[in-house]
């Protein structure tokens, strides 16, 4: 799996934009005490539920791939004139 340029402010923006969306799905309502780990892994399965992001296959369902998974996912929701796209 190659890494993304910028990819650690991808996947902090990326958990951001997914807890907007979770909550405006009303799923659920993420608290300030909850962990990174904890939203990423909510937020991924909520996407493959609604078929927004593929899934990983099982072995390959940990931490970093999840990350990478919702980094993409935002890549592709950017305007291409994103600050987090530029080069």
């Amino acid at each position: 799996m190659k890494k993304l340029k910028n990819e650690a402010q991808l996947v902090k923006e990326a958990i951001r934009v997914g807890a907007i969306y979770v909550e405006k799905r009303g799923v659920c309502k993420f608290e300030a005490t909850d962990s990174a780990k904890k939203k990423s892994e909510y937020i991924y399965r909520l996407l493959v539920h609604d078929k927004q992001v593929q899934p990983l296959p099982k072995e390959q369902e940990n931490e970093p791939n999840i990350k990478h998974k919702l980094a993409i996912w935002l890549q592709k929701q950017l305007p291409k004139e994103h600050p987090l796209l530029s080069d």
